[in-house]
């Protein structure tokens, strides 16, 4: 089965998201756990921890269908000590946040080098960010995003993506979530049904599917190679709705969190029935 759903709103708790979730007819969804745009938070109360892990059970969501998202103040290939450090305090508070919930992942842009180190050097950090972090937590996957590589941002290439995981020491506590958007405006072309399986093969050759933890959907304001992230509705941007059917009859997307991140919230629910009106 898909698992198509969209980054929920968490207002008013975390224990909301699984109820704003289902009312959009989701079968998957993301959320961030904490403000995203600020280092701290309160700690989770007991009561909305056991209300969230109740309502997930009640509407059917698993923990393998839910992919939470660190904050974006977090950059785990920073240059400088101070950044450093801070950033890698963060991260494992938010696995640690992820353990609380029942949760078995935390997906997170892999980090920039601010053009004060080089691409390997930021990779090397990165990878120690995230042993740092598995080794202070259990049971959540650190789940690399792929980027559009704006800026100074790493992980816009696959083999950004391998380079990281391999130097993980522990490989069964790391996977990617592949976007879309990203991926188009990295420089993958999607948007044909030989250029996408010549990508996925690519994909699978550098990286390897067996990584592969969820995908998010969007499509792109932005043209192919502009290295610019602007997400746009399914269909109504430049990767074009074609695409969205090669994802939604391909059986290695099977069972994985698909999730919006397109602008309209409004039309959530009418984009997942779009998705799955593709399947043949």
């Amino acid at each position: 089965m898909k698992r198509v759903g969209a980054h929920v709103s968490t207002a008013g708790g975390v224990q909301n998201a699984p109820v704003n979730a289902r009312a959009i007819g989701a079968k998957a969804f993301a959320l961030f756990t904490k403000n995203q745009r600020q280092w701290k938070a309160k700690p989770l109360e007991k009561k909305n921890i056991e209300a969230f892990k109740q309502k997930c059970e009640d509407a059917g969501y698993l923990p393998r269908h839910i992919l939470p998202h660190d904050g974006y103040l977090i950059n785990l290939g920073h240059p400088e000590k101070e950044g450093i450090d801070k950033s890698r305090k963060a991260f494992v508070e938010e696995m640690q946040r992820c353990e609380q919930l029942g949760l078995g992942m935390l997906n997170f842009h892999p980090g920039s080098h601010l053009r004060k180190i080089s691409e390997t050097e930021c990779i090397k950090r990165i990878a120690e960010s995230i042993n740092r972090a598995l080794d202070r937590t259990s049971g959540v996957t650190a789940v690399i995003e792929n980027t559009a590589g704006q800026g100074s941002n790493m992980g816009f290439t696959f083999e950004h993506l391998a380079g990281i995981i391999d130097a993980v020491e522990d490989k069964s506590r790391v996977g990617v979530c592949l976007d879309t958007c990203h991926s188009f405006t990295a420089g993958y072309d999607l948007k044909t049904k030989k250029s996408f399986k010549n990508v996925m093969d690519t994909f699978d050759r550098v990286v390897g599917f067996g990584y592969l933890k969820g995908m998010h959907l969007n499509d792109s304001k932005k043209d192919l190679g502009s290295r610019v992230d602007r997400h746009e509705s399914i269909g109504k941007g430049l990767l074009g709705l074609e695409l969205f059917g090669f994802i939604m009859n391909d059986r290695r997307f099977e069972e994985i969190p698909m999730i919006l991140e397109t602008p309209d919230s409004d039309i959530w629910a009418e984009e997942i029935r779009l998705l799955y009106s593709l399947e043949e």
